[in-house]
C-alpha cells in the first residue's frame, strides 16, 4: 500500500488557489483512474486506486494546511507504512515557477507549513515529495515577479494560470505512476530534467 497525499485547504473558496495544487493533483490522479476521493477517514477525504499494479490510498486532509500531519500520521500507523518507502506527498512550491515540478526522496520544509506539520508528527523528513511550482514566471527581461506569499497562495488562479497548471497535473500524474512502479530514483531521472 502507498499513501499518496495532496496538501491543500478544504472549502470551495480555496479550490483553485495555488495553495491547493496538491488537492488538484490528487483529483487528477483519481479522475484518470475513474476513482472518487470522498470517503471520510482520519480527518481526510480518501479514495483507493491501483497504480502500476499496487494499491494506493489517495488522501486530501480536511485539517487545513498547517495541521496536515494530524491527518497523515494516523493513516501511516493504521496501514503500518514506512514513510520513506510508502508515503508520497504532493504540494505547492513557491520556489518553482508555475509549470514546473520536482520530485525528491526527502528534505526540509523550506517554509511550507503543511510539510512542517507532517515532518513534525512523523518525526522524520524521509518521505517522497512532489513539489508543484506555483511561483510567478520571470518577466521577459529575466526579472523575477515576487509571488506575494500568503495572499498570493490563497487567491484563485486566473484562467491562463489554470491552463498551465492543468498541463503540469498531467505530468505529475505520469510521474506518480513511475514513482509507484519503478521507484523515486527512476522518476527523478525522468521528470526532474530541466527543459
Amino acid at each position: 500500500m502507498k499513501l499518496i497525499v495532496g496538501l491543500g485547504n478544504p472549502g470551495p473558496e480555496y479550490t483553485f488557489t495555488p495553495h491547493n495544487a496538491g488537492f488538484l493533483a490528487i483529483d487528477r490522479i483519481a479522475e484518470d483512474r475513474g476513482a472518487v476521493v470522498a470517503n471520510r477517514r482520519s480527518r481526510a477525504l480518501t479514495g483507493k486506486v491501483v497504480i502500476a499494479g499496487e494499491e494506493c490510498l489517495l488522501v486530501k486532509p480536511e485539517t487545513f494546511m498547517n495541521l496536515s500531519g494530524l491527518s497523515v500520521a494516523p493513516l501511516v500507523q493504521e496501514y503500518e507504512l514506512d514513510p520513506k518507502r510508502d508515503l508520497i506527498v504532493l504540494y505547492d512550491e513557491l520556489a518553482f515557477a508555475l509549470g514546473e515540478f520536482r520530485l525528491r526522496p526527502n528534505g526540509s520544509s523550506n517554509g511550507h507549513n503543511g510539510v512542517k506539520s507532517i515532518t513534525g508528527v512523523l518525526g522524520t523528513e524521509d518521505w517522497i515529495r512532489v513539489r508543484i511550482g506555483v511561483g510567478k514566471p520571470a518577466l521577459p527581461d529575466g526579472r523575477e515577479i515576487k509571488a506575494g506569499g500568503k495572499d498570493y497562495l490563497l487567491t484563485p488562479l486566473r484562467k491562463t494560470e489554470l491552463a498551465v497548471l492543468d498541463e503540469v497535473l498531467d505530468r505529475v500524474n505520469k510521474a506518480i505512476e513511475v514513482v509507484v512502479g519503478q521507484g523515486i530514483a527512476v522518476a527523478m531521472n525522468q521528470f526532474n530534467r530541466r527543459d
